[in-house]
């Protein structure tokens, strides 16, 4: 059995001066950056996730009501979709992008980066972002291609069974990758001292992971 640390979304975007800041982002960054520092050993693996938007349809809105739909953020290559400066990348093995033409808030949904694209942004003004992952078709529609890798398949490649969550935010796309590892049949447990949520009251949010059996600590 292996164990696999998760850390979510800790970008440039979701921290303070980013487009859609949670509070207490920047520092989180650092916090689990002395977590990892002081126990790696723990873990047999250990990947990220980034929100990785290239067209994601009404997920962006010129008026977002913060529930289904955002301000643009974390557009892919940019540095708002960077993993934020004081997140050390020494110890993570894989990262996997979400929510390149839709909405995604689970790392579940998320497409392994590939190894020579380094997963930091590098885009110039007015160029065009890039997928990481996926073909483009006769009518230039981008789908994952057959040879794409999501995290569910990485990490049972990986013979991953027990996985620990941390990451930004608390109340969406943490407590979603918890609850989709759950579905997935791994033992999931988030550590709440090291993330950060969008609500100020996130008492709803644990008692939705504990439901879904995720052991918050």
């Amino acid at each position: 059995m292996s164990r696999a640390l998760i850390i979510v979304d800790v970008q440039n975007d979701f921290c303070e001066g980013g487009a859609l800041p949670v509070e207490g982002g920047a520092n989180l960054a650092g916090e689990i950056s002395e977590y990892v520092d002081a126990h790696h050993g723990q873990f047999d693996h250990i990947v990220a996730t980034q929100d990785w938007h290239i067209d994601p349809g009404a997920h962006f809105a010129e008026e977002p009501d913060f529930v289904d739909s955002w301000p643009p953020h974390c557009v892919a290559g940019t540095r708002g979709a960077e993993l934020h400066p004081d997140l050390d990348p020494e110890y993570i093995q894989a990262y996997f992008r979400k929510g390149q033409f839709a909405a995604a808030y689970s790392g579940f949904e998320g497409l392994l980066a590939p190894d020579e694209d380094v997963p930091t942004g590098d885009r110039k003004p007015g160029a065009m972002p890039v997928s990481g992952s996926g073909t483009e078709d006769e009518e230039g529609v981008v789908s994952a291609g057959e040879d794409a890798i999501g995290l569910d398949d990485w990490l049972q490649s990986h013979d991953v069974e027990d996985i620990v969550v941390v990451g930004i935010a608390t109340d969406y796309c943490v407590k979603a990758t918890a609850l989709d590892a759950v579905q997935a049949g791994y033992s999931v447990t988030v550590l709440r001292g090291l993330t950060v949520g969008i609500a100020e009251d996130l008492e709803d949010a644990v008692a939705e992971m504990e439901l879904g059996g995720v052991d918050v600590l």
